[in-house]
């Protein structure tokens, strides 16, 4: 049995440094680097549609049901505006998913950050139609959204740390450019009969 996606607003790496071999290189710094064609800089994640479905029906006591609470995020997702393509740039590498995962910290455009605080409000506002109480604390307590921090780093999983050190560690100055944004998943969002 194939896993049920997980849905979230993206943008698509492009390159990193002028050439391949500035990707590579990293390879020194992390252990199982990423292949290139599937890096990516999370805007927002939403996780498993089936899961916050049920998670707004648990949160609301059923006021909401599950198959409501998708039907709206699907149509919330589909008619979000797309963010240009953009170019960030990175000088260090920092170690998420509690010390499994390394990833470049991006410095990234402020119009890339306004798009991700629109995202946020958006779903925020999404959250509130759909009689979801306390948002704030909801969005930290759902497990398919996976919020940890309220905070958004910028970042692109690169591998995993070689040390169990927290980091951050340095590296030479590399520019990331990044596609527009997009849906990964898309063709998943098909909302309950």
């Amino acid at each position: 049995m194939q896993p049920v996606p997980r849905i979230t607003v993206e943008v698509p790496v492009l390159s990193v440094g002028p050439g391949p071999s500035d990707y590579e290189a990293l390879g020194t710094y992390v252990t199982a680097l990423r292949r290139p064609q599937g890096l990516h800089l999370t805007l927002l994640h939403i996780g498993i549609m089936a899961d916050l479905g049920q998670d707004v029906a648990d949160w609301t006591k059923g006021i909401t049901s599950a198959g409501d609470a998708v039907r709206h995020t699907t149509d919330w997702l589909q008619g979000l505006p797309e963010l240009d393509g953009f170019t960030g740039t990175s000088g260090q590498l920092i170690v998420l998913g509690g010390g499994s995962i390394s990833g470049l910290e991006v410095d990234v455009p402020p119009q890339v950050h306004d798009y991700q605080v629109s995202l946020v409000q958006g779903l925020h506002d999404l959250l509130d139609r759909l009689l979801v109480d306390n948002v704030d604390d909801f969005i930290l307590g759902s497990p398919a959204l996976g919020y940890r921090y309220p905070h958004w780093v910028p970042h692109v999983a690169v591998g995993r740390p070689m040390a169990r050190e927290r980091g951050p560690w340095a590296i030479p100055p590399l520019a990331v450019c990044f596609g527009p944004s997009r849906i990964r998943n898309a063709r998943f969002l098909v909302p309950p009969p």
